[in-house]
């Protein structure tokens, strides 16, 4: 069983956090994205919204575009046109540093931790703007992933490919984001490993945090997702809540190997 996850919310009401996720406000929208790679277009105006607490995956075949879309909205491709706005604010193309401390967090597929340094040094390096409350929240956070707390003095190039993962989320909480971003984290995994990551990120989002996740594994996306994109050559194909999509002949057809 997943350790209880208890997020900070500040300015958050009880009612604010009671309401169905239709009716909570709009944590992260992007509007028309359009970026790309030197001269290659890759987005030819994606939109996407996430509500508060809310988690939405982004589906579609190689090539469509979701981790362009993630590193675009996380400062790390320039938006050529359109906008990104977090909690009301414009937010676009504002390099990483700055959205982090707006409290966005972003989990890379590859290279998402530190290999030469501990656990506890990830970690560590995962709250590097907090002044104070560092080794309060590496405690708070080590609640949810067990399977680290006791190997905190390991170096993180002796884990597995799944402990990697692991500590990859555990630190992108460090800060106590309000909007993470999660590119494939089911990636090159076992099956075993996969439902652990999976239960993980559940009790995530179970806590408040709105998750926008990227993923291959679509069926398993849009079953643990409230709503979902398909994106398709670089567009918007559709959208909708994701039990619906789940039932969607066409996306069965396209996207789910139905």
């Amino acid at each position: 069983m997943s350790a209880c996850w208890r997020p900070t919310w500040a300015g958050s009401t009880v009612a604010d956090m009671n309401a169905p996720n239709g009716e909570q406000p709009v944590v992260l929208e992007a509007r028309g994205i359009v970026t790309g790679y030197g001269e290659v277009e890759i987005l030819h105006g994606v939109s996407i919204t996430l509500r508060r607490g809310e988690m939405v995956a982004v589906i579609g075949p190689n090539g469509a575009g979701k981790s362009t879309l993630l590193r675009a909205l996380f400062g790390l491709l320039p938006v050529r046109s359109g906008s990104v706005s977090l909690q009301g604010e414009d937010v676009t193309n504002l390099a990483p540093d700055h959205l982090v401390k707006r409290g966005i967090s972003y989990v890379p597929q590859v290279d998402n931790v530190f290999p030469s340094l501990t656990i506890l040094e990830n970690l560590q390096m995962g709250a590097f703007i907090r002044r104070d409350g560092a080794a309060e929240r590496v405690e708070h956070v080590l609640e949810l992933f067990p399977d680290l707390a006791g190997r905190r003095g390991e170096v993180a190039g002796r884990l597995s490919g799944g402990q990697r993962q692991m500590l990859a989320l555990a630190r992108a909480l460090m800060l106590d984001p309000s909007v993470l971003l999660l590119d494939e984290p089911s990636a090159s995994l076992s099956p075993k490993m996969v439902d652990i990551i999976f239960d993980r990120i559940k009790a995530i989002n179970a806590g408040g945090t709105a998750m926008l996740l990227v993923e291959q594994n679509a069926r398993e996306a849009l079953a643990l997702s409230h709503r979902g994109y398909v994106l398709a050559m670089g567009i918007n194909r559709l959208e909708g809540e994701a039990q619906g999509l789940l039932e969607n002949e066409e996306v069965g057809r396209l996207y789910l190997g139905a």
